[in-house]
Parts: C-alpha cells; structure tokens; sequence
C-alpha cells in the first residue's frame, strides 16, 4: 500500500492516473449516451385492451349460459338464452366475464358478458409532455417488459399517440409553476405471438426514436 501511495505521488505516475480516471470517465459517458439516445423510457404502462359488453336487449330470465371465463369465442357464436332469446357476440374475442347466475332476472342494463379482443390489445403508456413525446411518432419500433413475466423482452410499434392530454382542465394558482401534462402512447403488438401477456398486466416500454 506504501508503494501504491509513493508511485502515486509520483507526478508521471499522477499524470497517467489522471488520463485513465478521465478515459473511463469518458467511456462511461459514451456508453450512456449510445444506451439514452433515440430512445425514450415510459416507465407507467399496462397492457390495455377495449371491453365490449353484450347484455339482453329486453328484460328476461337467464335460462342458459353457453360462457364461460377464458373462452375464445367467434362472432355469431350463441352466449346464453334469456327468456327464450339467444344472445350472440357480435365479436371474435376472449370472454373475461360471464354471468353465470341461472334463474337470474338480467336487463339491457345488465352484464351478460364483457370479451376483448386479442387483436386490439396494446400496452398504454403515460408520459409526461416534457419527457421526450415530441419524439415519438405513429410507426416507430418500441420493446417492453411485463412485470408478471421477469426477464423477457416482447416487441411492437407505436400504433397512436393521445391527441389530448389526460387531464386537461387547468386549475389555477398563485403559483407561477405550469402544471404538466400528460399523454398515452399506445404500441400495438401481436397477442397472438405472446399470449402470456394478460389484459391488466403492468408494463415498461422503451420506443426507439430513430426507426422511422
């Protein structure tokens, strides 16, 4: 250790410690800069997929139910009688809620059954106006995680951009600080590639800027 502090004080010694100090300081900024650049990180996304609900079009008895959670079903395919009417999806999609209670009185303003649609999912991603939205546009490459399924990368591309912030009512102050907005980048991937990746689930985008 003496030795190590004596060639330290060696002025030579110094110098050539310095220049490698600044060779890795410069590396490293390289490094982060190569890693940061053209990409922008939305930290807040989930995956999202619009709910279609199917209800009876009159008041009636559920009688029968043909649904059930989890099940693909294509459109025209009967989900249920009630009061002697079968009820038909009038979508392809994967039912996540069916009413299974028989007997039951239903409305039109009941829930027969909610489905999505594998082929509309996206992850939904929040970001702040000031992050790096100027930046993305319709078309670009974006990757994600999924925080239920650690270690894996899953692909898509940006597929729509929020035309107004989600919250835009103001709310004034004495402050002369501008609230900021924020908006939802949408990238659209294939379900049907990853089918592990459930409705709901939270997620982390990465939307690389310089493919397109």
């Amino acid at each position: 250790m003496k030795k190590l502090f004596k060639h330290v004080k060696n002025p030579k010694v110094f110098r050539t410690f310095l220049a490698i100090i600044g060779v890795i300081i410069v590396l490293a900024g390289v490094l982060y800069y190569e890693f940061t650049h053209s990409r922008v990180f939305i930290d807040n996304s989930l995956v999202d997929a619009p709910i279609t609900t199917i209800a009876p079009s009159t008041t009636g008895t559920l009688t029968e139910m043909d649904a059930y959670e989890g099940e693909m079903v294509k459109k025209g395919d009967a989900l249920g009688v009630v009061s002697g009417q079968t009820i038909h999806t009038d979508t392809d999609g994967l039912i996540i809620q069916a009413n299974n209670q028989i007997g039951s009185s239903v409305s039109p303003q009941s829930t027969l059954v909610q489905l999505i649609n594998l082929a509309n999912m996206r992850i939904a991603g929040t970001i702040d106006e000031n992050k790096g939205l100027n930046d993305i546009h319709i078309g670009q490459v974006a990757s994600f995680t999924v925080d239920a399924l650690p270690g894996k990368t899953f692909w898509g591309y940006v597929d729509e951009i929020s035309p107004s912030a989600k919250q835009t009512q103001l709310s004034f102050s004495i402050s002369s600080e501008r609230p900021t907005q924020q908006f939802v980048v949408y990238v659209r991937f294939d379900a049907n590639k990853y089918p592990e990746i459930k409705n709901g689930m939270s997620a982390k985008m990465t939307v690389f800027t310089d493919t397109k």
